[in-house]
């Protein structure tokens, strides 16, 4: 993890400007023993407390920037704070560091515990460094109009995941919900149903926090976060995919995503997750 301590300020800034989807406020959320801060005995922040708004038509070529999902904390930071000035570092760090890796993580240190930001980013592994890049800007830019002032936030772009927060998140499983989408049924296909099966079982047994596979019109895709353990991973993939097969039955695509991993499935076309590196495995 890397750890700055005194940032300068850099480019990335979060700037106020009309949300996309309201984010409620109240000023019991602030802390009231020092409001320029984000209080540092707050609990990790889980997906279940963030808001979220969510896109819910992508295309089936969709692009790597289309909006997934998104969600804030509802307590506020101070403007003009050294948290804010933190956190512009931390973003301007996330999108940097994205022109050389798939991941990363970062803290940004204070002169109290109070100013800590933690942050990460991670891009479907199958893509090309500047399409990295460009997808981390991108929803760095989300972020702004989205979380304005917010403690924490997070966003999920079809090709990058972005997220920051004043409590560590890093290393730690979250097997929480945040986006289920279930594609229309055109009617029950049983050898179709059986290729998904067999496609989402052979993710699940695959190695590795990226994975790929497809039979005939049926293909799949899997990733963790980065900051997970190989066994943190595996626990979460193989929830992710349970819920899938469960909860989505007989749809011509479905997406689950847990707050540190998600699965998703296409057939006939419906969805085509591929990036131009994407290789595909066969699954019988």
């Amino acid at each position: 993890m890397h750890t700055i301590s005194n940032p300068l300020p850099l480019p990335y800034r979060l700037h106020s400007a009309p949300l996309d989807c309201p984010i409620p406020y109240s000023p019991a959320h602030r802390n009231m023993e020092n409001p320029a801060f984000c209080h540092h005995r707050l609990p990790i922040l889980t997906f279940s407390l963030l808001l979220f708004c969510t896109c819910f038509f992508i295309p089936a070529q969709s692009s790597l920037d289309t909006f997934l999902y998104g969600g804030c904390s509802q307590v506020k930071y101070t403007p003009g704070s050294q948290y804010e000035s933190n956190l512009n570092s931390l973003l301007s760090s996330l999108v940097n560091s994205a022109t050389y890796s798939a991941y990363n993580k970062f803290t940004i240190m204070g002169s109290s515990r109070q100013d800590v930001v933690y942050g990460l980013y991670q891009c479907r592994a199958d893509l090309a460094m500047p399409d990295c890049a460009t997808c981390v800007a991108r929803a760095v830019t989300h972020l702004g109009p989205l979380c304005s002032q917010t403690c924490g936030g997070a966003v999920q772009l079809e090709g990058c995941f972005v997220k920051y927060d004043n409590a560590s998140f890093i290393g730690v499983e979250d097997k929480t919900v945040v986006m289920k989408k279930c594609g229309p049924s055109n009617g029950y296909n049983e050898d179709e149903m059986s290729r998904r099966d067999a496609v989402l079982s052979g993710l699940n047994g695959a190695g590795g926090p990226y994975r790929v596979g497809g039979s005939e019109d049926v293909q799949g895709v899997a990733q963790c976060i980065g900051d997970l353990s190989m066994g943190q991973c595996q626990d979460c993939l193989t929830e992710a995919i349970r819920r899938l097969k469960a909860e989505c039955g007989g749809a011509a695509f479905g997406d689950m995503f847990l707050a540190k991993c998600y699965a998703r499935y296409s057939t006939s076309g419906a969805h085509f997750y591929a990036g131009p590196n994407h290789g595909k495995e066969n699954i019988r």
